[in-house]
C-alpha cells in the first residue's frame, strides 16, 4: 500500500496553551478554513480545561477534537486524572500518548503507556503513540534500538484488529521546540524502520498505519518532509498555536 491510499493526517498538540476562550477563538478561525476539508484529516488536541469549548465550536465540523493524554481507567479514585469515557463524553475521537513530555517530566514507563493504549482502543478513542529518540541517543547510533523497545512496550497485547486505528507519531525529541527539524530523508529513514517493525507486529494492517512526523513541522519544511513515502502527516506543536501556519500546513498536505 503507497502514500496515496493512507490519508494526511495533520494534528495540532496545542500543550498547556489557551484558555477555553482562547481555544474557542482558535478553533473557529481554523473551522473557517478547514471545517469542510475532507482529503486531509485534521485533528486539534486542547488541554483538558479547554476541550468542551473547543467541542462546542465543532458541531457539524470536520476537524476532529483529541486529547493530549489520559488516564487508562474509566472511573474511580484517581484524583486530577481524566478517563477515556470523559473524553468521549466531550466527542474526542483521538488522544496522544507517550509524548516524549510525559516520558520526560512524569516518568511515564512503556508498560504505562501500553496501558493507556489498550484503554483508549477498548474506548474507540484512536492513539496517537509517539516515539522517538534523544539527542545522546542519536549520536551513539541507537535511535531503532530506542524506538524498538518504546513500540515493542507500547504496544504489547494490541492484536492486527486493533491496530487499525493506531496513529504512531515519531518525534526526534531533540527536534521538538529546538527549530532543529530531521532532514526528509533523515525521517524518512526512521519512519520506514517504524513501518517495517509495524509489520513484523501487524503483518498487512501495517500499511494502513499512518506514521506522523512530530519534531517542529511547519510551512517552511512541510513539503519536502510530506513528500517522503512513509510520513503521513504531522504532529504540530508550535505552528499548531495560531491558525495560519496550521491552516497553511493542512493546505500543503491536501494539495499533495
Amino acid at each position: 500500500m503507497s502514500q496515496n491510499t493512507r490519508k494526511y493526517l495533520i494534528a495540532g498538540n496545542w500543550k498547556m496553551n489557551n484558555t477555553p476562550s482562547e481555544g474557542a477563538e482558535l478553533v473557529r478561525e481554523i473551522n473557517l478554513a478547514l471545517g469542510q476539508e475532507t482529503s486531509v484529516g485534521v485533528v486539534v488536541c486542547p488541554p483538558f480545561t479547554a476541550l468542551e469549548a473547543c467541542a462546542g465550536e465543532l458541531s457539524g465540523s470536520n476537524v476532529q477534537l483529541g486529547a493530549q493524554n489520559m488516564y487508562p481507567k474509566s472511573e474511580g479514585a484517581y484524583t486530577g486524572e481524566v478517563s477515556p469515557v470523559m473524553l468521549r463524553a466531550l466527542f474526542c475521537t483521538f488522544v496522544i500518548l507517550g509524548h516524549s513530555e510525559r516520558r520526560e517530566y512524569f516518568a511515564e514507563s512503556d508498560s504505562f503507556i501500553n496501558e493507556k493504549v489498550l484503554a483508549a482502543i477498548e474506548s474507540n478513542l484512536k492513539p496517537i503513540l509517539c516515539v522517538g529518540e534523544r539527542l545522546e541517543e542519536r549520536e551513539a547510533g541507537t535511535t531503532m534500538e530506542v524506538i524498538k523497545k518504546q513500540l515493542d512496550g507500547g504496544l504489547a497485547g494490541v492484536t492486527a484488529e486493533m491496530a487499525e486505528s493506531l496513529i504512531i507519531a515519531y518525534e526526534p525529541v531533540w527536534a521538538i521546540g529546538t527549530g532543529k527539524t530531521a532532514t526528509p530523508e533523515m525521517a524518512q529513514e526512521v519512519h520506514a524502520a517504524i513501518r517495517a517493525d509495524l509489520a513484523t507486529k501487524f503483518g498487512e494492517t501495517a500499511s494502513k498505519i499512518r506514521i506522523l512526523y512530530g519534531g517542529s513541522m511547519k510551512p517552511a519544511n512541510a513539503s519536502e518532509l510530506l513528500d517522503q513515502p512513509d510520513i503521513d502527516g504531522g504532529l504540530i506543536g508550535g505552528a499548531s498555536l495560531q491558525s495560519k501556519p496550521f491552516v497553511e500546513l493542512v493546505k500543503i498536505a491536501s494539495n499533495k
